[in-house]
């Protein structure tokens, strides 16, 4: 499948969502992300407004589901979404109803591998159970705590190979990659890359990074969707 850029907008307003999104589409973004930060400031009208204002554009709601799955999933659908993101740490009636709704509704449904102590089992459990694409994500506050103890934190690039070879569905990688690293997940098998904190979002006050960020996105849209395809053993589906 052809590469595919996701911007994670974690923002706090609706209105530096907007506008953000705007750059981020003029740069060749494909698909635009609620962010939990946004979702949280501002409810499911966040996906209500981006809707209205991207129509025809992919919208992931990160609410990052970890019970109510049915219903949550059931809202942020009719909000416009187009994804919703289960988590692996879930018990897995929320992981099955959180897919029942997708069907029900024509959601797809992606499934968050953090914080699993296993990622790989995490992955494959969260396939198992009916979700159309594996987030593998290393979160914000386990990066900082381990780098604070003067240690090397992990990076979604650590097992994600190993999480592509296990799993049919699509995967992206998600947490602290550089430029660099993101750009190379289409390498490594993972076609969903996300452009989020801290190339695009300031992660300490969660408002859009400074400097020329119209720029920098061009440039790593060019150079991702000029990859190629990336094998996948299973296509997304059709949302």
């Amino acid at each position: 499948m052809k590469p595919i850029v996701q911007i994670s907008l974690d923002v706090t307003t609706i209105e530096e969502a907007i506008e953000t999104s705007q750059l981020a589409l003029r740069c060749g973004v494909d698909w635009l992300e609620a962010g939990t930060p946004l979702i949280l400031a501002e409810g499911l009208r966040a996906v209500r407004e981006l809707r209205a204002h991207f129509p025809e554009t992919p919208i992931v709601a990160d609410l990052k589901t970890m019970d109510g799955g049915y219903l949550e999933a059931e809202m942020m659908a009719k909000a416009g979404a187009t994804y919703v993101v289960v988590m692996a740490r879930a018990h897995e009636e929320t992981i099955k109803v959180v897919c029942q709704a997708g069907k029900d509704y024509g959601v797809g449904v992606m499934g968050d591998n953090l914080g699993a102590p296993s990622m790989v089992d995490g992955a494959k459990l969260l396939e198992d159970l009916g979700c159309d694409v594996i987030i593998h994500h290393i979160g914000l506050d386990e990066r900082r705590g381990i780098a604070a103890r003067g240690e090397v934190a992990p990076t979604p690039l650590d097992e994600l190979q190993e999480i592509v070879a296990t799993v049919e569905v699509p995967v992206q990688a998600v947490g602290g990659l550089s430029i660099e690293q993101a750009i190379e997940t289409p390498a490594l098998g993972a076609p969903l890359v996300v452009i989020g904190a801290p190339l695009a979002i300031n992660p300490d006050r969660f408002e859009r990074a400074g400097g020329n960020l119209e720029a920098v996105l061009k440039q790593i849209c060019d150079q991702i969707h000029g990859f190629g395809d990336v094998p996948v053993r299973r296509e997304l589906p059709q949302v």
